[in-house]
């Protein structure tokens, strides 16, 4: 079970209705993370609980949503970090990653929700390219909806700190209602 402090801030996230997902499906439930992303305590419970899971592992955030994620996470534990971008500038240095990478070194990707896990598997291609060895994906809400077997199929590690199925248990406006 996850952290059920972190559990009760996220829920303030969630809002019920019919969605579009950035994947094209629907959903009756969206997790709005820019309300988490730009809430001072839910960025703190959500540095910590990274922190107790990353090591001394260099970091690296998902344009754009997992980046309040990993700067706070670079903070909380004091690692450096790097931003891996859908596709590469096309002005000043062109790159993809952003940030001092060295061949061979093991990077973490976190990234703010998992629903097919796609963002999060073509950051660890591009961070691969890049010279890293990927191998985990931290998550603050995996969706259940296939991330975790899509991420696998890509020799990808998928932990979420929270998953749906945390989130809306006994959530007011739970779907199940």
């Amino acid at each position: 079970m996850a952290n059920q402090e972190l559990i009760d801030a996220l829920r303030d996230a969630v809002k019920y209705g019919e969605f579009e997902l950035s994947h094209g499906g629907t959903s009756n439930y969206y997790v709005d993370k820019y309300v988490f992303e730009t809430d001072p305590r839910c960025l703190e419970l959500i540095a910590r609980a990274f922190a107790e899971r990353v090591a001394e592992t260099k970091l690296a955030g998902v344009a754009l949503g997992g980046v309040p994620m990993v700067a706070v996470t670079s903070v909380e534990t004091g690692l450096p970090y790097v931003i891996a971008r859908k596709q590469a500038k096309e002005y000043g240095t062109g790159n993809r990653i952003e940030g001092e990478l060295e061949d061979g070194e093991e990077v973490v990707v976190i990234e703010d929700i998992a629903t097919t896990g796609q963002s999060a598997i073509d950051a660890a291609e591009a961070l691969r390219e890049a010279g890293a060895v990927v191998e985990r994906v931290l998550v603050v809400v995996d969706r259940e909806e296939g991330a975790r077997e899509n991420l696998a199929d890509h020799g990808l590690e998928l932990e979420a700190l929270v998953t749906a199925s945390d989130l809306l248990a006994d959530a007011p406006g739970n779907i199940d209602d």
